[in-house]
Parts: structure tokens; C-alpha cells; sequence
């Protein structure tokens, strides 16, 4: 298992989205018992076969990094931000204002300075737009909403981003279910996120290599999860 190559996913949105209730369906195939708030960062991995049923199948780890989202620790984040080789970008399909939010996270993760990403941060979606970097866009608590506009309805940052968008209930296992829409859209964008790792595309042409931060990261670096029910 040593051998297994692995790409950094990080995960990010505000506060009580769901983030590690979608990354433990993801890992694990069921929803999660105990929903927690999560402090600093909390990994999880997951066993993906990159373009499997094909003759260059090969199996990769996958690690998603659920990232904490008080606005208390934005100084802090930075930290967990090297590499980023895909991003999950999570709202609240109940909460319209963390939609709009999803800027800002790009921008924090993208610019690597959670110093400068403040409510009124300078969003430039053409900038944005164009990163190489592989994104999906996820919107939870799908069994909250009432209006099927908005089960239907793609968000701006997904459109923005050229990004695949999934929209889900964490506590169902059906949603995820090998073979529908959903599972086929995050197979995919795994395999983009292994691609944009390994800096091969599908035809085998080089694309922009991953982005680095400003300092380098210690393997050292801790991370915190903090077991609260919601």
C-alpha cells in the first residue's frame, strides 16, 4: 500500500454546510453517526481507480481535507493549503449566503493569504475562472429543500469556474450510489484531479503543474477534529 500514489483534495465552505458529513459519505459509503464541527483540518482517504476499466486503471489514494470553517481560525488555514491538486467547493443548498461564499473560499485557497480574505475580498471571476486547478461544486441538504427550482437551478460559481456541480443529502447513501449522475461526476473529477497532479492530461499533453505557496509546508503540521453533534 506504500507504493500507492496519492493527490490532496481540500474541501472547504462555512460552518455547519456539512463538509465532513459529505467527506465521510465519500470515504467511508455511509452517512456519518456523529456529526461533528471540525477544528483546523480533518483528513480523510479514499481508494479511487483512476480510469478504471481502462488499460491505464491504476489505484490512487485519494485525501480529502475537510478544512474548519470559522471565521475565527481564517489566519490559520493557509497552513493546510499546499499542495491543492482539486478543490470541493461545499454550500448549504437552504443557505443562499453560503453559495455566494464560495468566492471568497476560492479566493482564499487559490491566493494561499488568509490574511487578505475578508468580507469585502476583491473576487475577479475571470481570474479564478481561469485556474487550471480541478473544482466541483457540491450543495448538501438537498431533503431540505422545498423548491424544485432550486434542486435544479446551477450555482453561479459552478458556471463561473467551468465546474461540474452535484447537489445531495449526506444522510442517504442513495445519492452517492455507484453509477448515477453523482458518482459518475465526482469519479470524474477525481480522475482530473490525479491528471492535474501528474501534470498528464487525457491525450497525454503537459497542463500548468500544481500551484505551490508562498513557504513550504511541514509534513509535520498538525490537524484538530472536534466531535460536536450538530
Amino acid at each position: 500500500m506504500s507504493t500507492i500514489d496519492k493527490a490532496r483534495i481540500i474541501v472547504v465552505g462555512d460552518a455547519g454546510v456539512g463538509k465532513s458529513s459529505l467527506v465521510h459519505l465519500i470515504c467511508h459509503g455511509e452517512p456519518i453517526a456523529n456529526p461533528y464541527w471540525t477544528i483546523g483540518c480533518s483528513v480523510e482517504v479514499k481508494l479511487h481507480e483512476y480510469r478504471a476499466g481502462t488499460p491505464q486503471e491504476k489505484t490512487y489514494f485519494i485525501e480529502l481535507w475537510d478544512i474548519g470553517g470559522w471565521t475565527a481560525h481564517r489566519s490559520s488555514r493557509s497552513t493546510f493549503y499546499n499542495p491543492v491538486h482539486g478543490i470541493v467547493l461545499v454550500h448549504d443548498l437552504t443557505n443562499r449566503k453560503s453559495q455566494q461564499n464560495l468566492r471568497k473560499w476560492l479566493t482564499e485557497v487559490l491566493n494561499r493569504d488568509c490574511r487578505n480574505t475578508s468580507d469585502d475580498v476583491d473576487y475577479d471571476a475571470e481570474q479564478l475562472a481561469g485556474s487550471s486547478v480541478p473544482m466541483i461544486v457540491v450543495g448538501t441538504k438537498l431533503d431540505q429543500t422545498s423548491s424544485e427550482s432550486v434542486s435544479s437551478r446551477t450555482s453561479n460559481i459552478a458556471d463561473e469556474c467551468g465546474a461540474d456541480e452535484i447537489k445531495l443529502d449526506c444522510t442517504h447513501t442513495k445519492h452517492l450510489a455507484a453509477g448515477i449522475g453523482n458518482a459518475v461526476k465526482l469519479s470524474r473529477f477525481f480522475d482530473k484531479v490525479i491528471e492535474y497532479k501528474t501534470g498528464c492530461s487525457r491525450d497525454n499533453t503537459t497542463t500548468i503543474p500544481p500551484l505551490e505557496r508562498r513557504r513550504p509546508f511541514s509534513a509535520s503540521s498538525s490537524y484538530s477534529k472536534f466531535s460536536h453533534t450538530d
